[in-house]
């Protein structure tokens, strides 16, 4: 999906963040690898923290479609990207890599995940960022969907069933942005 702006434009950037390689399910690879492939083929860049889990499984299904995919890695060189990383990233930032990764997207898609998912979906949800969280993939995801992360309400975190209506949601709720 190409988005306009003035008279640039550019095609939307949607991160995927989720489990680590260490903590990732088969069904959470299965789903993340389904939302990489969808993201693709609507024509949009995919982001991810470019290691392992998720953020490799999306980056494949991305990958196989044809998509490009922009990996924004903890370390300080581009060799720990995952395999499947078009565009990669070094920032030397560890967890402060969050905030990058959130920052260059346009919306989040949250596919299971622990701790360093919730740090992602807070900082989408500070940031205003529409949030879609793909249910029935365990983790951050299965218990922030239908939820605000506090009394502020600034952004519901939509839950969504499959990987094609959590990619269709999010394009619907992503608003144009200079």
């Amino acid at each position: 999906m190409v988005h306009m702006s003035g008279a640039a434009r550019r095609r939307l950037q949607i991160l995927v963040v989720g489990y680590n390689e260490d903590s990732c399910t088969d069904k959470a690879r299965r789903l993340a690898y389904e939302v990489g492939a969808e993201i693709a083929s609507r024509g949009c860049i995919l982001v991810t923290g470019g290691l392992g889990g998720v953020m490799e499984a999306a980056s494949k299904g991305a990958a196989e479609r044809g998509g490009i995919t922009l990996s924004i890695v903890p370390q300080k060189t581009i060799d720990s990207a995952n395999p499947h990383s078009t565009v990669r990233v070094a920032t030397g930032l560890s967890h402060m890599r969050n905030f990058v990764n959130v920052w260059s997207s346009d919306g989040v898609i949250v596919v299971g995940g622990g701790a360093g998912t919730l740090i992602e979906v807070a900082a989408a949800y500070l940031e205003e960022k529409p949030i879609v969280a793909l249910v029935g993939s365990g983790g951050v995801a299965d218990e922030l969907a239908g939820k605000y992360l506090d009394d502020r309400r600034k952004v519901l975190i939509h839950g969504e069933p499959s990987p094609r209506q959590a990619v269709e949601r999010l394009l619907s709720l992503i608003s144009p942005r200079p």
